[in-house]
């Protein structure tokens, strides 16, 4: 299993001040984490893409393509690359030229993102919502598979051969569909035999189950390699050096950012109720010492039926750049390497009755 880090760039307010951290600092600090998490031996680390002021992450492959002058081995992926609201032309150009710079370490995470404000911003109606994805989502694939395309939709200007450059230097370059919780997207995802990623943000983990078994359903009845049909997960989770600072130090971040959400969509505010709930042993939440989270990245695993690749999102809840840094190093340091000696260094797969870590708590 690869375990990684997704940001979403988050504008920080300094608790104790009250003043927020400018947007420079906040990208200087956000290019640190990233140099940190490939010191310490993590897979990836993959930005989102909003267009709201809270977050600081509208031009993801620019923060990537700085990283990637940073780093050595971490993969860079978007988180999600809001498909829909953009030409994927573009797209492809973007990414094949951070793979170029990366050395073969950029992915795409392709989705329709969780809020609306891309579509008015760039002219599109929220009506097309499901076919702008649907074609773009077509001609990125068709992209992807030749220099050379032809392709014709409603949404975008036809393609007569015209040629796409550069290309990547990963033939092909990865490619995943994020998804959240609709069944026609998991099934999209496994008749294209593309790898997935899910984004679990609450309720109960093992729930997921019966949509990833549709995935992977579609997969095998569209011909595809079971091996190729890869599961990960995009999860809310933070580190400390014990649960209990851990759960102090993420809630009040996470309690003003889904309170706030929750206004905007008739959600109730957050309690610290809910959110103890959802952090327990059967929630999604991944919070606490590494040993806590480690096992209940196991458990996770054995639930979903193997999960290939893992990302903890820390920034839905803003958090001082000192505690990101420490939980960076937690989660290379302490967490991996629990997972990998758990689930050996082959494909992911569920662990074994007799789990070391099992029997050493």
């Amino acid at each position: 299993m690869q375990l990684g880090i997704d940001s979403f760039a988050a504008a920080v307010t300094d608790r104790l001040t009250g003043q927020k951290i400018s947007p420079a600092e906040r990208l200087r600090n956000l290019l640190e984490e990233i140099e940190l998490a490939d010191q310490v031996g993590l897979d990836v680390f993959g930005i989102g893409e909003h267009h709201r002021s809270e977050y600081l992450d509208s031009a993801p492959t620019i923060l990537l393509a700085a990283a990637a002058a940073r780093t050595k081995r971490i993969r860079l992926t978007s988180a999600v690359t809001v498909l829909s609201a953009v030409d994927p032309v573009r797209v492809f150009q973007e990414f094949a030229t951070l793979d170029l710079i990366s050395n073969g370490r950029a992915e795409i995470v392709a989705g329709r993102g969780s809020f609306t404000e891309a579509f008015p911003l760039f002219g599109l109606d929220l009506k097309d919502y499901d076919s702008l994805f649907s074609e773009k989502l077509d001609l990125l694939l068709k992209i992807r598979a030749s220099a050379q395309v032809h392709w014709a939709g409603r949404h975008r200007p036809p393609l007569t051969g015209q040629e796409i450059h550069p290309r990547p230097l990963q033939d092909p370059l990865p490619i995943w569909l994020g998804v959240g919780g609709t069944p026609s997207s998991f099934v999209r995802a496994g008749t294209l035999g593309l790898p997935l990623m899910v984004a679990i943000i609450g309720g109960e983990t093992h729930r997921f189950r019966p949509l990833i078994d549709l995935y992977r359903e579609a997969g095998a009845r569209a011909g595809h390699d079971p091996g190729k049909l890869k599961v990960g997960l995009h999860s809310l989770g933070f580190l400390g050096d014990t649960t209990a600072q851990a759960a102090e130090d993420y809630y009040p971040g996470y309690a003003q950012a889904f309170t706030k959400i929750g206004r905007e969509r008739g959600w109730p505010p957050v309690t610290r109720a809910q959110f103890d709930r959802v952090r327990g042993p059967r929630g999604a939440l991944l919070i606490g010492d590494a040993e806590t989270v480690a096992e209940k990245i196991l458990t996770i695993n054995e639930s979903l039926g193997g999960v290939s690749r893992l990302n903890f999102q820390m920034t839905v809840a803003t958090m001082p750049h000192a505690k990101m840094l420490r939980a960076i190093e937690l989660l290379g340091t302490r967490v991996a390497p629990i997972v990998r000696q758990e689930l050996g260094s082959g494909p992911a797969s569920p662990p074994t009755a007799g789990s070391k870590l099992a029997a050493a708590r």
